[in-house]
């Protein structure tokens, strides 16, 4: 886009009647990154300057004459945005003014000198940095927000203002999968209101949580640096949470230092846990309880956290109490419990209500009648009869030996012990909300990427790491019998290194708990698989289930169920409305429907 750099070449020497049309044509187009300023358009540079960066505005304090204007702009955030007042001079006089209505925002600014930056020689490995350049680009930036709880933007937003000069927008692009795994957004402060100072800042920066690379922050980070630092910007800015402890480590690490800048923000429900304090032990909770509890205290919903370890906390609105362990409520029944329970009561169940199941037996059996199972169906499945988050399960074993080992292991979790039979293809996670479709994803298996130096069992427990840390130490890849054996299928060992850029698969489970992937694919479901899951919810009897299925393809009608999970982790599904819809059931006059309704199958 020119027409920022348009407006700057006009106060440079153009006549204020031609100047005046083309600052008056931005404000008109909203779907511009739009500058708006106050009647002084005679001074050298713009005055009360405010960015729209489709999350909200950028409000450059340090443009406005006084904190009475500075306020009023404050005061016309739109619903559901996020207006950031940065470069305050005075802000407990701001505050001041509005002290119900405002907040200091607890966030650190930190700045990077760029004429002290120096270019790291270090070359990204799997993924590359480019400029958003399409609208695909742009949906895959929202849900990388989605699922950093960051504000979405409108998708044709970001392809709108794609050539911004004075907003750009970077992208990390997988090189083997071509998935956009990181962005982040830079300001440049001249190109805006012709700052002084030359002045940049650093917004948005998102690394998708289930990215297998490393490095893919602080890479964004250069480039933007790199990027600035051409144009011949002096410095970058970038506000971080206080207690964002593995941020400020990256950043102090690339050579920012904190400066004296503060920020301002309004009170409102986008900004609620800034300026309230959280129930007692939120911070202990899971994602999969945080998401819940942080949907109802949105919606005034009361909660009481009774044990945040276990990821329980009650509900109360209007006189009506429920008690809840994540997405597991009293709304729940415990026949509906005992049927999930047991994989094998639930196949039964499900079967009678004509869903497709695989051929099952109990390994009590003897060691003939495995081998005869095994000689029909080539590969197969083990499981414990009772068990979670994968535990236990072995997929595709094809020898007596590997079947025996797996038994031996699965007992250890229950004393009951499935075999069945193996459907090549993926795992598809449904989830159902009061007999409705919500969500859908595809599960994929956890694997690394070589880098030609480093040995599997040090890329996985790198890859752990990352996972964990994005999870809040919800996923991590275990190093046991069930990853050597995958290893070991493959033609790999713990100790093998392999070449740059390839992918090694180390476990055949899906499972998130040990360490596999999950890729919404809820708008290309086909369906017939959203039917059969809410079939098998009906059959059950279970208002809130994780369907599990295998499929060809989230698109073709093929299946066969696997199981049901009666506690399916909402925070796994974003951007869908998982907890919105959870809230709903339990309290439905709380809160407005989503953009996204749920759908039943015949929609």
């Amino acid at each position: 886009m020119g027409r920022k750099d348009e407006t700057t070449r006009a106060w440079r020497g153009r006549s204020d009647r031609a100047m005046e049309h083309r600052l008056k044509r931005l404000r008109t187009e909203s779907m511009k990154p739009a500058i708006t300023h106050g009647d002084d358009e005679k001074a050298e540079r713009l005055k009360s300057v405010t960015l729209e960066l489709g999350w909200g505005r950028l409000i450059f304090a340090q443009t406005f004459p006084d904190n009475k204007s500075l306020l009023a702009a404050l005061q016309k955030e739109g619903e559901a945005r996020r207006d950031i007042a940065f470069y305050i001079r005075d802000p407990h006089v701001l505050l001041a003014l509005a002290p119900q209505e405002l907040f200091l925002d607890p966030s650190h600014t930190y700045r990077l000198d760029l004429s002290a930056y120096r270019v790291s020689r270090r070359q990204p490995r799997g993924f590359f940095i480019r400029r958003l350049s399409s609208q695909t680009d742009a949906e895959a930036v929202n849900a990388i927000y989605h699922s950093r709880g960051m504000v979405p933007v409108r998708p044709d937003f970001f392809w709108t203002n794609r050539d911004s000069r004075a907003v750009v927008y970077l992208v990390a692009e997988d090189v083997a999968t071509g998935d956009v795994i990181g962005t982040v957004t830079g300001v440049d402060h001249h190109r805006v209101f012709n700052d002084p100072e030359h002045g940049s800042s650093l917004w948005c920066l998102a690394v998708d949580p289930q990215c297998r690379h490393g490095g893919v922050g602080e890479v964004l980070v250069r480039r933007l640096a790199e990027h600035f630092s051409a144009r011949g910007a002096s410095y970058m800015d970038l506000s971080v949470m206080h207690d964002n402890e593995q941020a400020i480590a990256l950043y102090e690490k690339l050579g920012f230092h904190r400066v004296p800048v503060f920020a301002v923000k309004r009170k409102n429900p986008i900004n609620e846990k800034l300026f309230t304090h959280p129930p007692a032990e939120y911070d202990q909770l899971n994602p999969y309880a945080r998401i819940i509890v942080d949907e109802a205290h949105r919606r005034g919903v009361a909660v009481e956290i009774t044990d945040a370890e276990g990821g329980f906390f009650r509900l109360s609105f209007g006189g009506r109490a429920i008690h809840c362990r994540e997405s597991l409520s009293e709304l729940t029944t415990g026949v509906a419990m005992s049927i999930c329970d047991d994989k094998a009561v639930t196949r039964r169940i499900v079967e009678k209500a004509g869903i497709k199941v695989p051929e099952q037996m109990e390994a009590s059996s003897g060691r003939e009648e495995i081998e005869d199972f095994l000689r029909k169906h080539e590969r197969v499945v083990v499981k414990p009869a009772r068990g979670e988050q994968g535990r236990a399960v072995a997929v595709g074993l094809e020898t007596v030996e590997d079947v025996e080992r797996a038994v031996e292991g699965a007992r250890e979790v229950c004393d009951r012990v499935l075999l069945e039979a193996f459907f090549e293809g993926e795992d598809l996670r449904l989830v159902v909300i009061d007999y409705k479709l919500v969500a859908a994803a595809v599960r994929r298996a956890p694997r690394v990427v070589g880098d030609g130096v480093k040995t599997i069992e040090s890329l996985i427990r790198h890859q752990s790491r990352r996972r964990a840390a994005a999870t809040g130490g919800e996923s991590t890849i275990p190093i046991d019998d069930e990853t050597r054996r995958c290893l070991a299928n493959a033609g790999y060992a713990l100790d093998s290194v392999p070449s740059e850029g390839e992918e090694v698969i180390v476990r055949k489970t899906a499972n998130l708990h040990t360490g596999g992937s999950i890729h919404d694919v809820t708008a290309d479901v086909h369906p017939k698989l959203a039917e059969a899951a809410c079939v098998a919810a009906r059959a059950i009897d279970i208002p809130v289930v994780g369907i599990d299925l295998m499929v060809r393809s989230p698109k073709r009608p093929e299946y066969v169920f696997i199981e049901a999970n009666e506690r399916p982790g909402l925070a796994n599904h974003e951007p869908q409305p998982t907890a919105e819809r959870f809230v709903d059931l339990l309290f439905p006059r709380t809160g407005l429907k989503s953009a996204k309704q749920a759908h039943t199958p015949e929609e």
